[in-house]
């Protein structure tokens, strides 16, 4: 990215300006990098661990397959999924605050009598489907935001501020170099006075 300015000082002061707000904000934009990055782990590693729990849940009533058949399809439903919203290094995520479930009746004395087991399995294997779905989500929202985020540090630390600090130093090398102009040509006129004069006296 090529910084624009002028060779003067107000272009200095201007570019001085960008420069120390990029300085003061770097550590800071670091500091959440580092927060978002231990934050998407974390994530990670709950949705894991929520897909661990829902594959053993399933495996541990593998044995029920053929009685499944014979549960009514209808019999459960999720009727609502609350969240809630929490932030983290300032990015609003998703958690999980209560699944709801529409049960319809069911007799007791002429169901199957796994029916209220099965029915207990389905919402604990619900939930946790649930939760491992908002659990992969958070991790989705903070992975972005610590990718946006890197991208701000990498652009700071390796564009703008050599970038800035660069147009500084060439600004400040061309006001040297005009300044030591205009002393010599100072001095010359000043010599060809003094010549002039001593040649006047003559």
């Amino acid at each position: 990215m090529a910084i624009k300015f002028q060779y003067n000082k107000t272009s200095l002061g201007e570019l001085g300006k960008q420069l120390k707000m990029r300085q003061k904000a770097l550590p800071t934009i670091k500091s959440k990098e580092s927060a978002l990055r231990s934050e998407v782990k974390k994530a990670k590693d709950s949705a894991a661990d929520y897909r661990r729990r829902l594959d053993a849940l399933k495996a541990e009533y593998d044995y029920m397959a053929a009685l499944w058949g014979e549960f009514e399809s209808d019999l459960l439903r999720v009727g609502d999924v609350r969240l809630a919203t929490q932030k983290i290094a300032g990015v609003r995520t998703p958690v999980l605050e209560e699944v709801l479930f529409e049960e319809k009746p069911y007799d007791l004395f002429t169901s199957p009598v796994w029916y209220a087991d099965g029915v207990e399995l389905l919402k604990r294997l619900a939930r946790l489907g649930i939760e491992f779905e908002v659990y992969n989500r958070k991790m989705e929202l903070l992975d972005y935001a610590r990718r946006k985020t890197t991208q701000k540090v990498n652009l700071y630390e390796k564009v703008q501020i050599p970038g800035y600090e660069d147009a500084i130093r060439k600004i400040k090398r061309f006001m040297e170099d005009e300044e030591n102009l205009s002393k010599s040509a100072q001095k010359i006129v000043k010599t060809k006075q003094q010549q002039a004069g001593e040649g006047a006296m003559l």
